[in-house]
């Protein structure tokens, strides 16, 4: 009942009451994903022109940056669109006030920060137009995994918002409707405990950080849990290994539904109910795969996320290299949905590990490659300081032995050759970022 309140009397009187428009927008995209490919590129393409005019027009930044190549007049196609310069996170660093939009004022706008993780914290704003349009699109994608409005939620995060007024307590109990397992704090007690929770507020969906739900799924395998049976789980924030979605699929019999996205832009793409791929979020975003020398990636071949926000009016970020690799694609989903695909994401850019050549190692596929095949490794972490000296970080479970460790040892070796040190570091956990989230590859190099 609660449920259905939630849902039906609760939300839309909380979005009169906020003056949010989420609800309309969540209609209108959910009719939009069901469009052909085509109408979305085509209604893509109007979004794109109509936001490089206005950067052009009410941005400092665009106007002195586009200024040499003649936008907006010369736009008329995806081949001029390509032509406009990239925003690299520098840009946004050190040039973020000319980003923004003249036509709003900076305590209107809703501010995000990245975490810094790899090196590069950056601040940015967003209209509370974009935000709520935003929060629409998760909610479509929500839906994919079987999780909608009213839910009562499990969430795995770090640091967790804490209800402590009485509007929080209030919008908790009756609209948010989460629990939390701080990540920051994961141990057998914090399990047992939100086991315990878990049982009493039988929550419908599991929703948190990749790599933490994966902890917390070794955890319910190591004290004998067999009970909790979510009806939707979804991932994110992190790369979620393909070892991991089978671990947690097997302990808690539910699918597993990525998503990808950044602080930056939010949504990006996310999985489907039928796991064919990660359909991007194209009423919001135009995502572009870039080789290192610029040209475009072939479909199956990794290179540079490009993101083009269509909707953030008061910090346009156009053309904008996230940091991010992945893999475009040409297929097409038998969901029938028209939201085109990308095949997967395959890491951050920094961290690649680097050969002494200067070539680069993916360090989550390589980790993904020795922990299927090596057994005894519950967690893996890539750290390289130096250029010819790798340090692994290992997790143990009771099946680990001095022969895996050989080869562990035998198969880094040969991916960075002899001339660099491999050194093998048993510890009892991952470090986490401040925001409670996990890199299993850090290349200070």
């Amino acid at each position: 009942m609660l449920t259905w309140l939630s849902k039906h009397v609760v939300f839309p009187l909380w979005e009169v009451k906020e003056g949010a428009g989420r609800g309309q927008y969540l209609r209108e995209l959910s009719d939009s994903q069901w469009w052909p490919e085509q109408k979305i590129r085509q209604h893509q393409w109007e979004r794109l022109r109509a936001i490089i005019e206005y950067a052009f027009d009410n941005c400092p930044y665009y106007r002195e940056r586009f200024g040499d190549v003649g936008v907006p007049d010369s736009l008329k196609n995806w081949s001029d669109f390509r032509r406009l310069p990239i925003l690299t996170k520098r840009d946004i660093r050190y040039r973020g006030d000319a980003l923004l939009s003249r036509e709003f004022r900076v305590e209107d706008l809703v501010e995000a920060k990245t975490g810094g993780s790899t090196g590069t914290a950056l601040k940015v704003y967003a209209d509370k137009k974009c935000r709520e349009q935003r929060n629409a699109a998760a909610l479509r994608s929500d839906r994919w995994a079987g999780w909608d409005i009213g839910m009562k939620v499990a969430a795995i995060w770090g640091n967790p918002p804490v209800a402590d007024t009485l509007k929080k307590k209030l919008r908790n109990l009756l609209l948010d409707r989460m629990f939390y397992l701080d990540t920051m704090n994961i141990s057998e007690e914090s399990v047992r405990n939100f086991v315990k929770e878990w049982r009493r507020e039988k929550p419908k969906v599991l929703y948190g950080h990749a790599h933490s739900i994966y902890i917390l799924a070794t955890y319910l395998l190591r004290i004998g849990v067999t009970d909790l049976r979510p009806d939707g789980i979804i991932t994110t924030s992190m790369m979620l290994l393909a070892a991991e979605r089978r671990l947690i699929e097997k302990v808690l019999s539910c699918r597993v539904t990525n998503r990808y996205g950044s602080e930056e832009v939010s949504l990006i793409a996310c999985e489907c109910e039928r796991n064919e791929g990660f359909h991007l979020n194209a009423d919001h975003v135009v995502v572009e795969f870039l080789k290192d020398d610029g040209t475009e990636a072939a479909p199956g071949e990794e290179a540079n996320i490009i993101v083009t926000d269509l909707i953030n009016h008061a910090m346009p970020l156009i053309r904008y290299q996230v940091g991010d690799m992945g893999v475009p694609s040409i297929r097409t989903c038998s969901c029938g949905r028209g939201l085109p695909l990308m095949e997967r994401v395959t890491g951050r850019r920094a961290d690649f590990l680097k050969r002494p050549d200067r070539s680069l190692v993916a360090g989550v596929s390589l980790i993904e490659r020795t922990l299927t095949a090596i057994p005894g490794i519950e967690q893996m972490q890539l750290v390289q300081d130096d250029l010819y000296r790798v340090c692994v970080n290992v997790v143990r479970d009771s099946h680990y032995s001095k022969a895996g460790e050989k080869q562990l040892l035998q198969e880094f070796q040969s991916v960075f050759g002899e001339g660099v040190k491999i050194e093998i570091r048993h510890v009892s956990g991952l470090d986490q970022t401040s925001s409670g989230k996990y890199r299993f590859a850090i290349c200070n190099v």
